[in-house]
């Protein structure tokens, strides 16, 4: 598989973004290259979102005016040329040896509210609430249903999904935003509990604060004595863990005849 590289990893494109973010100052200076970033930024939008999906309305309708802009789009090229295939193989080789089709997609984004706090910046931890929907209106996970602290992650760590890693360049704490996760850059075509293969993801993200450690509150240790272990609770869909199989309930053993 080739992609662009450079741009599936985080730091490298948020330190990018913040090295050149114009002040308005500079922008004033230089009226011909803000006019050319302008003109770049609505190409990118109107190339990338133009290719969504339609969105049922059950998911919460954006502000009126909202911008659709793009990240980044990434290419996959083939990286396999089928030269021969004996007629005892058949012609589903790629799909016997796992090798990906040919695709471009785009990481699209709606900034709905602009934050005023620090801009997002590599190696650190962010603390998010959000909510996750499929194109078809369902709410297939939030922030809410784990608790009332914001869930914490580190774009370092590659615990969530890629479309999490890099979905949040550009954007200030305060902030919220809509990111439109294509199927790539989220679980692909297997797919992950309530998330069907082959599913691009809607998910609204408010960027609470940003820290250098991870503001998580480890839960007390439960006392050496206690017989009943502290159950674990549910991680949030976006986090990249394979699913669990569930297990089967214990028959109760059968009574001796008497």
């Amino acid at each position: 598989m080739k992609l662009i590289t450079t741009l599936l990893f985080p730091s490298i494109v948020l330190a990018q973004l913040a090295a050149t973010a114009q002040t308005p100052a500079a922008a004033k200076a230089h009226p011909a290259a803000s006019h050319s970033a302008a003109s770049a930024s609505a190409a990118n939008s109107k190339d990338g979102c133009a290719k969504l999906p339609p969105i049922s309305p059950k998911v919460p309708a954006l502000p009126a005016g909202s911008s659709c802009k793009t990240l980044y789009t990434l290419t996959i090229l083939s990286p396999v040329k089928v030269e021969y295939v004996s007629p005892l193989e058949g012609t589903a080789l790629h799909d016997i040896l796992n090798v990906p089709e040919p695709a471009t997609f785009s990481l699209s984004y709606v900034d709905i509210k602009v934050g005023t706090g620090e801009l997002a910046a590599p190696h650190k931890w962010y603390s998010i609430r959000y909510h996750g929907y499929l194109k078809d209106g369902t709410e297939f996970d939030s922030s809410d249903k784990h608790g009332t602290a914001p869930f914490a992650f580190s774009p370092d760590q590659h615990q969530v999904v890629p479309g999490w890693l890099t979905g949040f360049a550009g954007m200030r704490v305060g902030g919220k935003r809509r990111l439109f996760i294509p199927p790539q850059l989220a679980y692909g075509a297997k797919g992950s509990g309530a998330v069907p293969p082959n599913s691009m993801l809607i998910f609204d993200v408010d960027f609470v604060a940003q820290s250098d450690a991870d503001p998580t509150p480890k839960p007390p240790a439960a006392p050496a004595s206690s017989a009943t272990p502290n159950p674990a609770g549910t991680p949030p869909t976006v986090r990249m863990l394979p699913p669990q199989p569930a297990t089967p309930p214990t028959a109760a053993p059968a009574s001796k005849p008497q």
